[in-house]
């Protein structure tokens, strides 16, 4: 028999339980595959449920976190015993959990609470364990009293306060872990004030009575400071220099812990190390008898040099392709900490294959990618970096779900560079630079369109960002603000101003389960193009054939600076670019007159193809939640509209997706599955500019898959 067809299977039988397979294991060898029902121990029971009823104020699963007990897993959340062990019934383990309930619901302010009853149903070899919750009235926080600051400016005494109330507010449900965060918070302001030394006491007084807390702080002062030298450990054999430029620690400078928090950032974002402790010698400064206080920094230095591989496959309503990911990065190159990538992303698209009706491949279109990529420390300022970027890029351009044999299959040859500089500022970043972008049409099927050429933009682009996120691969709570700034027409052929800004939120709504919202607008305002786009989204493109040329030349520019929607990073329920203006793209048709029948758009998909538009919305909200071990599902709700004229919000076309999605998390972020659904009657109204929404199967539905969250 063949290893890798090979299935054994045993059962062995209960002579109690006929029915009930105490162990079933199944092995299973397929490409490393195995399969195995785990046994239930002789005389024990599965631990199958745990229900919780009366905690109104806190969630189930916060409750569950807290106590050892735990409920058997499922595979795919229905077979329990498959892949995972089951979870065993242990009544002195639940006894110890009743206690841990009482004394978590104590922490967070419930000081009445207790644990009625804790009844255990057993059924066949599993248990079904039920606890009430009698919660009873929270605690209130109605005083806090602050000892030891006398010596504290007024100004300085309020920004004490500010911190202290910002972590433990008055008239609040007193909880032990703000009561603590006070006590922190206290201290770093202090620090931030000059204090290298701060020693906090706490106390709270409970009247449970009442159901009122009163608390207080006692706070003992090291006198202000300045710092002292500054000693590195563990360099290695990386440079000196660069690490104390980017530090930005001067001796005789006020002491301050932000900027200790600042210069650990720093540091980090040189990508050099994988640990940075900076912290204060404070018993040398007292050995020596000297306000300076020496700072000590340690680093553990990285792998300054990586090899990436990978392979990649893309699949939806306009395209199939296969691609490699090969890069290569070097962060310490020619010394001083200068930071040198290089990504290449060879590939191939099979044409005609697309969803839904997997059209056997008639040919291969090559397309390719090559990144550089460079980064100077320390250029003007300690903590400014010289930026460098490139980029040139072959693909083919497929703009229509739908196959028409006639239409040529485009390609573009792109060339980019840009060059800046980027500062990060605690959570907030920004990036100033100049961008080129030479972009050269070709066919890989079909003529070239004669009036179709080269096209060359150039602008500078301010790219500002505020990060508040707990994590930036999967954000549980915190807030991602941006804006982006462009202004072309530092030569080449387009001149305009494009404005878009970004919000995203995150709201906790228990430890695992996160309401997760984003808004954007887009705004675009053309100089010397994108007249013709209001028209031919009506339907009167055959009144532009008198100038074809300025007409091929404005399609191309709305192309490459326009706005589009739709697709796995925007409106889920639509194909990429599906939402916005469509018409005529002349070029799909060289040498013929887009009034003639071969250009209706009844027969032909290149009469009603995206043309981009000058106004933008897009919103999102989602809910996240956990399934079983490293996969979770999302709910999701997506609107977005794009208009063909400037200023132009059109909320009467809300194009609404629903959907849930998959997410399977891996060390580079979740790999992600969405399946959305354009509701009936929430979409452009019949007499819309838009062409025709690609279907699965005939279903308003369309599938991604990325890695990543969508936000």
């Amino acid at each position: 028999m063949h290893a890798v067809s090979l299935l054994v299977l045993w059962i062995r039988r209960s002579a109690v339980l006929w029915s009930c397979c105490l162990r079933v294991r199944w092995f299973l060898l397929l490409g490393g595959l195995g399969l195995a029902c785990a046994p239930i121990p002789k005389g024990r029971y599965t631990l199958e449920t745990i229900h919780i009823s009366g905690d109104h104020q806190l969630d189930d699963d916060e409750i569950e976190q807290v106590i050892a007990s735990r409920q058997s897993p499922r595979f795919l959340g229905l077979f329990p015993g498959i892949i995972y062990d089951y979870e065993i019934f242990d009544r002195y383990v639940l006894e110890r959990d009743l206690q841990r309930i009482e004394r978590f619901y104590h922490a967070r302010g419930y000081y009445h609470a207790r644990v009625r009853a804790a009844r255990v149903a057993y059924h066949g070899r599993s248990a079904r364990v039920f606890i009430l919750v009698e919660e009873g009235a929270p605690v209130i926080l109605r005083r806090i009293d602050l000892h030891g600051v006398e010596t504290l400016s007024a100004p300085e005494l309020e920004r004490v306060n500010s911190a202290i109330k910002a972590e433990l507010p008055l008239n609040k449900v007193f909880e032990e872990s703000a009561f603590e965060g006070a006590e922190d918070a206290i201290r770093v302001r202090l620090q931030d004030l000059g204090h290298p030394a701060v020693d906090v006491k706490r106390s709270a007084n409970v009247d449970l009575p009442r159901h009122q807390v009163s608390a207080g702080f006692w706070v003992a002062l090291w006198p202000k400071a300045t710092f002292g030298e500054v000693h590195i450990e563990g360099l290695g054999a990386l440079p000196e220099a660069p690490v104390r430029r980017a530090l930005n620690i001067k001796v005789g400078d006020p002491y301050s812990r932000s900027e200790l928090d600042e210069a650990k950032r720093a540091l980090l974002d040189l990508n050099v190390f994988g640990a940075v402790s900076i912290e204060p010698e404070l018993g040398t400064a007292v050995d020596g008898g000297s306000q300076q206080v020496p700072i000590r920094v340690r680093l553990e230095p990285s792998k300054l040099r990586s090899v990436r591989f990978g392979i990649g496959v893309q699949l939806d309503t306009q395209r199939a392709d296969v691609h490699l990911v090969a890069g290569w990065e070097d962060s310490n190159f020619f010394g001083g900490l200068r930071r040198f990538l290089v990504d290449v992303t060879p590939g191939v698209v099979l044409y005609p294959t697309r969803l839904p009706d997997f059209q056997k491949p008639e040919r291969l279109l090559p397309e390719a990618r090559v990144r550089v990529e460079f980064r100077q420390p320390g250029f003007l300022e300690a903590r400014t970096n010289a930026l460098l970027r490139a980029q040139s890029s072959a693909y083919p351009v497929l703009l229509s779900s739908s196959y028409d044999p006639r239409a040529p299959v485009l390609g573009y040859r792109d060339l980019r560079a840009s060059a800046g500089v980027e500062r990060s500022l605690w959570r907030l970043y920004g990036a100033l630079t100049q961008n080129a972008q030479v972009s050269s049409p070709f066919t890989y099927r079909g003529e070239l369109d004669p009036d179709l050429g080269t096209v060359v933009i150039s602008y500078p682009e301010l790219f500002v960002s505020l990060d508040v996120r707990n994590d930036r691969v999967s954000p549980h709570q915190g807030a991602y603000l941006s804006m982006d700034t462009q202004v072309a027409g530092l030569g080449g052929d387009a001149r305009d101003v494009k404005l878009q800004p970004e919000v995203r939120g995150y709201l906790p709504l228990a430890r695992r389960y996160t309401l997760a919202a984003r808004a954007s607008i887009g705004l675009l305002f053309p100089g010397n193009y994108g007249q013709t786009v209001a028209p031919n989204a009506r339907g009167e493109s055959a009144l532009l054939e008198a100038d074809r040329r300025s007409w091929v030349r404005d399609v191309q520019l709305m192309f490459l600076r326009g706005f589009f929607s739709g697709g796995s990073g925007s409106n889920r329920g639509y194909a990429t670019r599906d939402i916005g203006p469509h018409g005529v793209v002349p070029f799909y048709n060289p040498g013929q007159s887009v009034a003639t029948a071969d250009c209706d758009p009844r027969t032909s998909s290149s009469c009603h193809l995206p043309l981009g538009g000058f106004t933008l919305w897009e919103a999102t909200l989602e809910l996240r939640y956990p399934l079983l071990g490293p996969l979770s599902g999302t709910l999701f709700g997506d609107s977005s509209d794009v208009a063909p004229n400037q200023l132009e919000f059109r909320w009467n076309h809300p194009h609404l997706s629903v959907g849930f999605g998959l997410r399977y998390d891996t060390p580079i972020g979740p790999v992600r599955f969405d399946l959305g659904w354009r509701v009936p009657g929430l979409q452009a109204p019949a007499t819309s500019d838009e062409g025709q929404p690609a279907t699965i199967w005939g279903l308003p539905v369309a599938a991604s898959f990325g890695i990543g969250e969508v936000f």
